[in-house]
């Protein structure tokens, strides 16, 4: 098993989300470029995603040189092997665009195609989660404290996330309906914030589908890290993306995992 520099690699994702932090923020709430990048659905790419991303590999490939690099906006393919840092420069960019502060930057680290550390971090609201599979916390305006899920009897007394009511067609409507019906609460338009809430306690259960590696990356040791667990629609690995299931407590996953069932 390899040994990790835990440590350093925790303090160098800092110090990228640092570097993203200052090429965004004279964008948010401010004129700047946004295109679409084409499609079936509008899919916003501004400036600032741009900058952030180019920041962030500026810095891997100085210090890193050998390690591999996945990012939204400039590309590269999922590797099994070696260390490979999956960045989304902006996760969320319609909130971004929208002047809402529910978007992130997200920094992932995978070794040989595994999860190994994650960063989410909130520029404009000051608050940055990091996990690393067994820990995890969040500093928010200069306190650091650790992270940790809550209990939840079911998803009768759940709070439900998922970004956008419409994220899901046909039968995949169907079910995030049945887990939505007997949810207690259901909030929308979070992006990668809902997965932050659930690792400090204050979400159960987030819903997705149609995630690319790095919209899930940097989650997936935050939340894991809080006593939680991600994984796909059929119960298995969630690291390369996909249809999406993050929970708290494992009976709430029970819950929601036989209202999806059917899709198996």
């Amino acid at each position: 098993m390899a040994t990790h520099d835990l440590p350093r690699l925790l303090t160098f994702a800092d110090t990228l989300a640092d570097a993203a932090r200052t090429a965004i923020m004279p964008f948010f709430r401010a004129p700047h470029v946004c295109e679409d990048k084409g499609g079936g659905r509008f899919d916003p790419v501004t400036e600032a995603d741009q900058a952030s991303e180019r920041a962030m590999r500026a810095l891997i490939e100085r210090e890193f040189p050998e390690h591999g690099i996945l990012g939204e906006e400039y590309g590269g393919a999922l590797a099994s092997e070696g260390y490979q840092w999956i960045l989304d420069p902006i996760d969320g960019t319609r909130a971004f665009i929208s002047g809402l502060p529910t978007w992130g930057v997200l920094i992932g680290l995978y070794h040989d195609g595994r999860p190994l550390l994650g960063v989410m971090d909130q520029p404009y609201l000051d608050e940055r989660y990091r996990g690393w599979m067994d820990g995890a916390n969040v500093t928010a305006r200069g306190e650091t404290k650790t992270l940790r899920v809550r209990d939840c009897t079911g998803l009768s007394e759940a709070t439900l996330s998922t970004t956008d009511p419409y994220l899901f067609d046909g039968a995949e409507a169907e079910a995030f309906a049945r887990v939505r019906k007997e949810a207690k609460l259901t909030r929308y338009g979070c992006d990668c914030y809902a997965y932050c809430m659930l690792a400090a306690g204050h979400i159960d259960c987030v819903i997705e589908n149609h995630l690319k590696p790095f919209d899930i990356a940097a989650l997936i040791p935050i939340v894991t890290g809080a006593g939680g667990g991600i994984v796909n629609w059929e119960g298995g690995d969630a690291s390369s993306g996909g249809r999406v299931l993050a929970w708290g407590d494992a009976r709430t996953r029970d819950g929601a995992m036989k209202l999806l069932a059917p899709l198996r």
